[in-house]
């Protein structure tokens, strides 16, 4: 589970900076900051209710 989180997060990244370095493709650098938050999100929400 923790793999996946981490490989997505590495995705929404990359995402975000090809986003931002090639222009005309800001739409693609909003969607990854948006999914690598979501992500981050997700994961907090899961580790937390695994412990209890």
């Amino acid at each position: 589970m923790w793999t996946l989180l981490i490989v997505l997060l590495v995705i929404w990244l990359g995402l975000s900076v090809l986003g931002f370095v090639v222009k005309g493709l800001l739409w693609l650098a909003v969607l990854g900051i948006v999914l690598f938050l979501a992500t981050l999100v997700f994961g907090f929400l899961r580790r937390g209710r695994s412990k209890v």
